[in-house]
């Protein structure tokens, strides 16, 4: 009996503590004209909640990172409003992630690496780079235009100038750079056989990436693989080749060399998957496998 006594005096005891507390805190709160209460058991309960889910939604932002890709109009974002045929491959790059990987394609049509600059396009993706980001840079196409003096640039001149300025900056912000080489024209000789239209570009690329110590990804030779793998005839499934009214009644006619279709944007990102695969650890590991899949990407053939 005297152990419930005690009990029960503890008991006691510990209610009035609760109420001495609530009064005191209503009392304060009249003295100082503010009117407040205790809240009931189930706001506290709600308020927490909200707390715990804001606290968990910060912590997946934090471990989440941007992937940002710049480059020209072989990369860039197309509209697919009203219907149209021509892809970047950069625009179908977020698929290949999970969530965990936010991909943000800065690319644009005509863009040379001089232009990107001098237009204030790299000031806004240094601007939202954040430590722990990717930068995938593949620029060449329009560089190689040195007729024109707005955009073009000596493969082993300004162009690398403008790469190593991409690769310094990236990291000034903790962040990561990629390079890319720049993919293959759809060009055949009489016999068949695909011809290079890049020059000393995809050299220079591959000069600077040894030198800053940058991860490859070697999309001119695999690209040019595959055109040549499928041949002049087969090679067309890839690119901007449509024939006139497929898209809309009033639609021309095109026969495009350089621009994906959406068939083709995807093959360069599978492409570039394994590339980023063998030489990107930090990267390939936000890939979005099939659950079933163990073994390494390697790329698959035409047939």
């Amino acid at each position: 009996m005297k152990s419930e006594a005690i009990l029960d005096y503890a008991g006691k005891a510990q209610r009035r503590r609760r109420f001495c507390l609530k009064q005191d805190f209503n009392d304060a709160c009249q003295k100082s004209g503010v009117a407040l209460r205790l809240p009931p058991q189930s706001k506290i309960v709600g308020w927490f909640a909200v707390v715990l889910l804001s606290v968990i939604t910060a912590l997946a932002q934090t471990n989440s990172i941007t992937l940002h890709t710049i480059g020209d109009s072989t990369m860039a974002n197309k509209p697919v409003i009203p219907a149209n045929p021509e892809r970047g491959w950069g625009q179908m790059l977020q698929m290949y992630f999970k969530d965990s990987v936010r991909v943000e394609n800065y690319a644009q049509n005509g863009r040379s690496s001089k232009t990107f600059i001098a237009e204030g396009r790299w000031d806004k993706v240094l601007t939202a780079l954040n430590p722990g980001d990717f930068v995938i840079i593949q620029f060449g196409h329009n560089d190689e235009k040195t007729n024109d003096v707005h955009r073009g640039t000596a493969p082993f001149g300004e162009y690398t100038t403008n790469l190593a300025r991409f690769i310094r900056e990236t990291r000034e912000h903790k962040a990561t750079p990629i390079l890319a080489t720049p993919v293959a024209r759809r060009k055949f000789n009489a016999e068949g056989k695909l011809t290079d239209t890049h020059g000393d570009y995809p050299k220079a690329v591959r000069a600077v990436a040894a030198d800053q110590k940058v991860p490859l990804l070697e999309l001119c030779t695999a690209t040019e693989k595959l055109v040549q793998q499928l041949g002049p005839e087969s090679s067309k499934r890839l690119f901007r080749w449509i024939p006139a009214g497929e898209f809309a009644a009033d639609s021309k006619k095109f026969e495009d060399d350089t621009h994906f279709n959406a068939y083709g944007a995807s093959r360069v990102c599978d492409l570039a998957v394994v590339e980023i695969e063998a030489k990107v650890p930090e990267l390939a590991a936000h890939l979005n496998r099939s659950s079933k899949s163990t073994k390494p990407i390697t790329p698959a053939l035409e047939k």
